[in-house]
């Protein structure tokens, strides 16, 4: 099934209340709520990245937290959230494809990082992402470090 989606990135302080509320509300829904994880989502990191939305309208459908390179790591994706109201339309491809766009884009030839719930090795993994770590728990879920060479 496909979807229309228009992507929308951009630093938090550039995000209108409504935008904010909804993005952080879909964040919670899905990885405190959802997968019964009580974690700090509001974790302080949030200013200093930029947010990758895929939305329809108003309507919110998916959303990326978009890392810049540190002097420890590359560039990174994470908080990578599907809304549950749109599961199913391939999204969460889209969603990686396009914030590994934006990456490129902004780190051309940098390796991109994640940290991913080793359920979805899978699914990463189709997009180029290869497992660099044994597997650990955070905040309580298995999950692997990841890799994508640039």
């Amino acid at each position: 099934m496909s979807v229309s989606y228009t992507v929308d990135v951009r630093r938090l302080e550039e995000f209108s209340a409504v935008d904010l509320y909804a993005m952080l509300k879909l964040r919670v829904d899905v990885f405190v709520v959802e997968q019964h994880c009580p974690y700090p989502e509001l974790d302080g990191n949030d200013q200093d990245c930029l947010h990758l939305r895929l939305v329809d309208g108003d309507d919110l459908l998916a959303c990326a937290r978009l890392w810049r390179p540190t002097p420890e790591h590359h560039p990174r994706i994470g908080r990578v959230a599907v809304s549950p109201n749109h599961r199913g339309k391939r999204l969460g491809d889209a969603l990686m494809r396009e914030a590994i766009a934006e990456v490129e884009k902004r780190h051309p030839g940098d390796p991109i990082e994640i940290s991913a719930q080793s359920h979805l090795q899978k699914f990463y993994g189709s997009l180029g992402f290869e497992v660099i770590s044994e597997e650990y728990l955070e905040d309580d879920i298995p999950h692997v470090d990841m890799l994508r060479k640039g």
